[in-house]
């Protein structure tokens, strides 16, 4: 190892907290901003110009408030759980390449690691449900399970059959082939697989239900469990699973970027880089905010009839057609 490796790691895991915290912040903001747009009314408006300070004053608020543990409750795993939330996001941007040579670590296997690591999440979530003692969080850990193991299988199916056609699990390779113009893009090259844009569509599903968000938000589902699986958490223990829940979604938008939307590739072929892939990831940060507001919560066994009825056998005949037309074609 070159002597300024482990600082490089160093300013990356620092960059990568920074980043995450602000996008924590700010994604909330934009969210209740977009929330008020979509219902026609303004949202916050008091704390700073247009409510920009409203994200700070929310975490000096989270920060201030005591960390309960409740009576009777396993107290290693009720403390462990938001941790074990946020630290696979963490670890999983790692190897996200932002650009041609902004990337932590570039790794053969990043998209491997990827979903090595995002298992663990259902884990963090049934564990802070079941150590709380509290049988709605239990409920809504269990639910949580269910979905989850719904929704990955269609999920991986997306991913072979994008590995199948790259034939490579690096990001960064993934993201170099779709160099070019904008139908180099894997969304959009209908002559590997016609319904690629099927398959960019069964991945964004399964992103939403993968994070938690509505309409496929069991894991809080306010208006039936009080607040799921967190419950019982108050202070900061409820704002690291807030945060964790915004870090995935950068997460899936990051990772569907780079899959299907041709990473910092240009579609115009001006200022390929760090810019772009923001611009991208950002529109998907937007579209899962859009679609929060503009559906209500799906019912439980709608949801898992939407996975195992419909989800799972379109994504297979992807899978299918891909391998079919790239042995014939």
């Amino acid at each position: 190892m070159e002597i300024g490796e482990p600082l490089r790691l160093v300013l990356f895991l620092v960059g990568i907290l920074s980043f995450v915290g602000l996008n924590a912040a700010y994604l909330v903001w934009v969210e209740r901003k977009g929330a008020g747009r979509f219902q026609r009314r303004p949202g916050p408006t008091e704390v700073g110009y247009a409510g920009l300070l409203q994200p700070i004053a929310d975490a000096i608020k989270l920060l201030s408030k005591q960390l309960i543990v409740p009576a009777g409750v396993d107290r290693t795993l009720f403390r462990a759980a938001p941790l074990l939330m946020m630290a696979p996001a963490m670890m999983s941007l790692v190897v996200i390449p932002w650009s041609e040579s902004l990337a932590a670590r570039n790794i053969n296997v990043g998209l491997l690691m990827i979903f090595a690591f995002g298992s663990i999440n259902v884990m963090a979530i049934m564990l802070g449900g079941w150590s709380s003692r509290n049988k709605y969080a239990i409920i809504s850990a269990a639910r949580v399970v269910s979905q989850n193991v719904a929704y990955e299988i269609p999920m991986l199916l997306v991913v072979i059959t994008m590995i199948m056609i790259t034939g490579t699990m690096n990001l960064n390779e993934i993201v170099r082939q779709q160099a070019g113009s904008l139908f180099h893009w894997n969304v959009f090259r209908v002559w590997v697989n016609p319904l690629m844009p099927v398959t960019f569509l069964i991945f964004f599903i399964c992103m939403l239900a993968e994070t938690n968000r509505a309409p496929f938000d069991m894991a809080e589902a306010e208006s039936e469990l009080v607040a799921g699986a967190y419950t019982e958490y108050s202070g900061m223990g409820f704002g690291v699973f807030f945060m964790a829940e915004y870090a995935n979604i950068l997460l899936g938008c990051a990772l569907g970027t780079v899959l299907f939307l041709g990473g910092w590739q240009s579609p115009i072929g001006v200022w390929p880089g760090v810019f772009w892939f923001l611009l991208k990831m950002y529109l998907l940060v937007f579209t899962v905010v859009w679609i929060r507001w503009t559906f209500p919560r799906t019912q439980f066994y709608g949801l898992l009839n939407l996975s195992w009825k419909i989800l799972i056998p379109v994504s297979l005949f992807t899978l299918i057609l891909s391998g079919a037309m790239m042995k014939l074609f």
